[in-house]
């Protein structure tokens, strides 16, 4: 199975999970936070819908300057949008993995602000990186839910929410 081969069926198993997680977002709570550092659940939760985009971004780029390109995130207000959002940020991930090439997977990728140079790494390490970042963030969603006492669905089998005990 090739590099590209195995990337598309890990966004495909992993975006199952991912949906469920999105999909139990309560509208009530967009702004909550559990922390003052921490990121409100709207921030968390647009950023994990948007990461399947950053896979298109690093295929048919050479770079992200956040200098010339300041984040701009999606404002996203209700759950039925983030899911929305998160399914057009996933079929724009899927359309660029199944037109990759194997042969770019080692082409470098940088990440910079202007002349500070956050990385430059192989496509695929870009790739991965985006992959577990999703994973990770997702988490972290799971830990804001779970302090807001929202039963959380398993990922890669049944959650203490999901287990008779």
């Amino acid at each position: 199975m090739s590099q590209i081969q195995q990337f598309l069926k890990e966004l495909e198993k992993e975006s199952i999970i991912t949906r469920k997680m999105l999909s139990i977002v309560p509208n009530d709570k967009y702004d909550w936070t559990p922390h003052a550092k921490s990121m409100t659940v709207r921030k968390l939760a647009t950023h994990i819908a948007e990461l399947p985009t950053w896979i298109s971004m690093v295929l048919n780029t050479s770079e992200l300057d956040f200098a010339a390109n300041p984040y701009q995130p999606k404002e996203i207000n209700d759950t039925s949008s983030l899911v929305a959002y998160f399914e057009e940020s996933l079929e724009d991930g899927r359309k660029a993995l199944s037109a990759g090439k194997d042969a770019s997977m080692t082409d470098p990728w940088t990440l910079r602000s202007g002349e500070t140079i956050y990385s430059t790494e192989p496509k695929a390490d870009v790739i991965r990186m985006t992959m577990n970042q999703i994973t990770h963030h997702r988490a972290q969603l799971g830990v804001y839910l779970r302090l807001l006492d929202i039963p959380i669905p398993g990922s890669y089998g049944p959650s203490a929410d999901e287990m008779k005990f």
